[in-house]
């Protein structure tokens, strides 16, 4: 794998593949809207500096976010966001999650003997398939998804349908690095090598496009995808967090 990209490359890398459905610079940090599905795509991208004095930043942030009916929510990778965040935390923003991000080279993982589907575009199945913080997707959740270069969709079916899909996951390559989110396995088919099938499925298809490394983001918390992910090859690049704000 090439010599890694500093946290803040890799950060901007990462939200070219995740998208709010509105997006604004704001000096050097990046306003997202997207109806209030997932956490990177509804809020402010922490990296290097606002064209403003932070108190100042952190206000304007705040009514960006108030004027469009979400609450406040900034995402702060570390290290090198430590005066940022005071600033959040100054403001009384709360310190909510923490996610590890890993990468990894897209070399060794071999293929498995169970059948993935790739698609551009998820249909029905693959929307009810992935399960976002356990929960079934908002209406705006497709628009998010599909908002991105090239996005493929990963999906396993195991019973006919109408049942639903074993498994599901989505891939965008990103300047030769493949970007992995949404990986979710229904619970009947868990221990069954799904996962790791769907991740050997979009690092050929990666692969095939001249990709070289893959990125991926994990709740702390998670340890079966910790474990999943390890066995991958997977080390810890950066961490980041969100501050939040008041309700709107």
């Amino acid at each position: 794998m090439p010599v890694p990209p500093s946290v803040a490359a890799l950060e901007r890398l990462a939200a070219r593949s995740w998208r709010g459905l509105e997006e604004a610079p704001y000096g050097d940090w990046l306003l997202r809207a997207g109806g209030g599905f997932t956490g990177r795509a509804n809020s402010v991208l922490v990296l290097g500096d606002p064209p403003a004095d932070l108190p100042d930043a952190v206000d304007a942030v705040t009514h960006w976010y108030t004027r469009r009916g979400l609450q406040p929510r900034a995402q702060v990778p570390g290290p090198g966001n430590e005066e940022a965040d005071a600033a959040f935390d100054a403001a009384g923003w709360a310190h909510h999650d923490e996610v590890l991000v890993l990468t990894a080279p897209l070399t060794g993982w071999a293929e498995t003997a169970v059948q993935v589907s790739l698609a551009p575009t998820p249909d029905d199945a693959w929307l009810a398939g992935y399960r976002y913080r356990g929960t079934p997707l908002p209406p705006v959740a497709a628009a998010v998804l599909a908002n991105a270069d090239e996005p493929v969709f990963a999906a396993v079916r195991c019973d006919p349908e109408p049942a639903p899909l074993a498994a599901v996951a989505r891939g965008v390559l990103v300047d030769g690095w493949l970007c992995v989110t949404a990986v979710t396995v229904d619970e009947r088919h868990r221990r069954r090598g799904l996962a790791t099938a769907v991740m050997a499925a979009l690092g050929a298809w990666a692969r095939d496009r001249d990709g070289h490394s893959c990125l991926l983001q994990v709740a702390q918390e998670n340890t079966p995808a910790l474990a999943l992910y390890a066995r991958l090859g997977f080390t810890e690049h950066h961490r980041y967090h969100y501050r939040l704000g008041p309700q709107a």
